[in-house]
């Protein structure tokens, strides 16, 4: 059965992504009519829902929006989002029948299911096991998202808000950067620096400790230097970046008893090169007696750049489909 189309959105801190969803019973939904939006350029959510369902070429009344944060009742509690959100507002400003909010990595959770292998680089571990079962699914962009996967169920997804869980460090220069940071904020969470604008504070207090004078001022501009490797702090910027994910990672892992890791978001495809060159994963097995079942967890890097929305419409139809029974 081939149910109407739906809206599905992954809304970041920087950039929303929309499109039309099909879902037929036995296969992956399928997207089509992506659209991007910049987030600082719209009033409100509910203006990019509206420009996106004016442009639609078919009538379409329902959305499931990815979005990073923790919905409260009727209002979502986010930090890195450029405007406040309301559901029942959004869902009246924008036109919509049906409106629902989902947390973003929860939707990447929901998607892993239907991941493909090509779209899968490992990071650690074996290619292929038998039960990778529950999956922890980590990833920062503007902020930092974690949610655990499991094989099925009622709730297969657990939603966390593991990015705002205080941030510890395993050695000397970051036990140095944190006191650092405890100076700057009360509480110094996990995407103070595992982010995309946590980098733009990492690099500035390395420049600081080893006395050197910032160059630059966007992530964008920061990650380019480093990848060009013609300036030597922005590389140990995203070296010291790689290996305090790796070490978050294997943290949680160990903390859920996943069987399997993905890195998603939108910050691990851009500094793909310092993640593979081995500190992240020298990081992620550094757990004592706990390395040698790390070692067997495998660990991938996901290139798919619409992970949210497909899990948002996966989302959609399970609850659509428990409904109808």
């Amino acid at each position: 059965m081939r149910h109407d189309p739906i809206i599905v959105a992954d809304v970041g801190g920087t950039f929303a992504r929309l499109g039309l969803a099909e879902v037929q019973a036995g296969l992956p939904p399928r997207l089509s009519g992506l659209r991007q939006y910049r987030c600082a350029d719209y009033a409100s959510l509910a203006a990019i829902l509206a420009d996106f369902t004016r442009a639609a070429l078919r009538p379409v009344d329902t959305a499931v929006v990815a979005i990073a944060g923790l919905l409260e009742g009727d209002h979502l509690v986010n930090t890195n989002l450029a405007w406040p959100v309301s559901v029942a507002a959004t869902r009246a400003e924008a036109g919509l029948r049906s409106l629902a909010l989902i947390n973003d990595f929860e939707a990447v959770a929901y998607a892993i299911p239907h991941v493909q292998p090509d779209t899968l680089v490992a990071l650690n571990g074996e290619p292929v096991v038998a039960s990778p079962w529950p999956a922890l699914v980590l990833g920062p962009g503007t902020g930092l998202g974690a949610a655990l996967r499991f094989q099925g169920g009622d709730q297969p997804v657990l939603a966390s808000e593991a990015g705002h869980a205080a941030l510890t460090a395993g050695n000397a220069l970051e036990l140095e950067i944190l006191r650092q940071m405890q100076q700057r904020w009360a509480h110094v969470d996990q995407e103070r620096i595992l982010s995309g604008s946590g980098l733009m504070n990492l690099y500035p207090c390395l420049c600081g400790i080893r006395g050197v004078t910032p160059r630059w001022q966007t992530t964008e501009d920061l990650i380019a230097a480093a990848q060009a490797g013609d300036d030597a702090l922005a590389v140990e910027t995203l070296q010291v970046f790689s290996a305090w994910l790796g070490s978050l990672a294997g943290d949680l892992a160990i903390t859920f008893g996943a069987r399997s890791v993905y890195l998603a978001g939108g910050i691990p495809t851009r500094i793909a090169t310092f993640l593979h060159a081995g500190d992240f994963r020298a990081r992620f097995l550094s757990k004592g007696v706990m390395s040698g079942v790390l070692a067997q967890v495998p660990v991938w890097r996901v290139d798919h750049g619409e992970l949210g929305m497909l899990g948002a419409a996966v989302w959609h139809d399970a609850r659509r489909g428990r409904a109808v029974a």
